[in-house]
Order: structure tokens, then sequence, then C-alpha cells
């Protein structure tokens, strides 16, 4: 398998992962704040460090002295990131999905596998939950430039363990279009017939059966959207979750035929 290529992450756009980065923080805050060594790794980050540095602020007031670690397979852009590098706290390298070598705790991999064919996914997945340090956990998964739409995939060491969705509210009209930012390992598996589709279906039923709740507002109506789902489908987070816009769901419920 080929190392993991440059990707252009997008530059206009800083706050684009603010949503991955509120759950690495607020779900997995607490494997961060017991790990021994806190070094994190930012894969792929693309043309700009800027969601490096963003990272690394907003897992700080989580962990202060975390390290994190970006990584890309372009010299160049390795090169280019060094102004922004704070040093132990924040440096750049060159790596891919070997992760160079290190054992961080957690893993940041977004906008990276969407560029890989299929059959590669499962063997990036497998190197990078490989370098794991212990109760680690990888988080991989797309979203839109201006940050409204996000999925991903969370792997420990022993495989994925579930999907979660997020959504900006204010601009959501329908779960449907998540569709569109699902991770590579499902997106071509949205189809009649397979779990992910059903998921997806089911949410979007949900929110037109909750379109009462739609005068109380977006997030209102998502949080009884989920709920309902949450009666059939083994749904992971609890309501504090749901009400930023977020759906955790287990992956062997979702995970592909």
């Amino acid at each position: 398998m080929k190392p993991v290529g440059a990707v252009t992450r997008g530059t206009t756009n800083p706050n684009r992962l603010r949503r991955v980065d509120g759950w690495l923080a607020g779900t997995l805050g607490a494997t961060l704040r017991a790990a021994a060594d806190p070094v994190v790794v930012d894969l792929g980050y693309g043309a700009s460090p800027v969601t490096t540095v963003e990272l690394r602020a907003r897992l700080a007031r989580v962990r202060p002295d975390v390290r994190v670690v970006g990584l890309e397979i372009d010299p160049v852009r390795v090169a280019e990131a060094l102004p922004a590098a704070d040093p132990p706290y924040l440096t750049f390298q060159r790596g891919g999905f070997e992760l160079a070598g290190l054992r961080p705790v957690l893993v940041r991999a977004m906008n990276v596998l969407r560029q890989y064919p299929l059959s590669e996914v499962e063997p990036a997945w497998a190197a990078m939950s490989g370098q794991l340090a212990p109760a680690g956990a990888v988080v991989e998964g797309t979203c839109d430039e201006p940050g409204r739409l996000a999925t991903w995939v969370r792997l420990s060491g022993a495989g994925p363990v579930s999907l979660t969705l997020a959504a900006r509210l204010s601009t959501l009209d329908t779960p449907a279009t998540l569709a569109e930012r699902l991770p590579k390992a499902l997106i071509h598996h949205n189809v009649p017939g397979q779990p992910v589709h059903g998921f997806v279906t089911a949410l979007d039923g949900a929110w037109r059966a909750a379109a009462p709740y739609a005068s109380l507002g977006a997030r209102q109506r998502w949080i009884r959207t989920v709920a309902r789902v949450a009666q059939t489908w083994p749904v992971l987070d609890r309501a504090n979750r749901w009400r930023l816009g977020e759906v955790t769901v287990a992956w062997a419920a979702v995970s592909a035929h």
C-alpha cells in the first residue's frame, strides 16, 4: 500500500474540523487525560497546518501538556509548516499510515482516505490502529469545506467501534445530506439493502416525523429525531452530544455486508 499522499484540507476555514475536535475532546478526553504519554497525530494536514494548530489548541484545554504531531508525506508541506511549530507541543514531520513510528493515544485522519481506492481502507486502518498506544483511538472520516457536515469512524486497536454523523443544525435541510460525506469505507455502500443506507433512511424518516418540533428550533428537532432512531438502532451517545448535532451508532450496525 502506498503511503498517505498530500491532502488539501483547504485554507479558507480553519474551523472546518471544529466538530470532530469537539468530539475528540468531549468523548475521548478521559483517554487523553489518562495517557502516560499524551501524543496525538494529525495525519495528512494538507496545504496548510492551520487545522493542526487548532487541534493542539483545543486538546490543550483537556490536557495542557498534549503533544500534537502533524504528519505529511510531502516534504515541501512539512517544511512550509515548520514556522507554525511550537516544540515540543506542536511539531511537523514526514509520515504516512505508519504514523512515523509514533505510538499516539489519538489519531485524527480527516479527508485522507477519500482519495484512495476502497480496497486500501482496511490496510490503512490496520496500519494506523496497530500503532496506537494502549486504549488509543483513530478517528477517520470526511467533512465538507465549510465544516457543516462531517462523519467519522472511531477505530480502536481491535478495529472499528462506531460511526458518528455530525451536522451544523442551523444549515441542515435533511439528514440525508450527510450521506454525501460518509467515510470511504461506507459511501459506496449507501444503497438500498445495505445497513448504512438503512440507518441514514431511518434518520431521515425520524427527521420528517419530528417536523412539529421545528418551531422550537433545529436542535430540538434533531434531539427528537435521534431519540426516535435510538429506539431501534444501537445509538451509543447521550443527549448531551445530540444537542450538538451529533449521533453515534455502533459500527456493527452499519458496516457493509
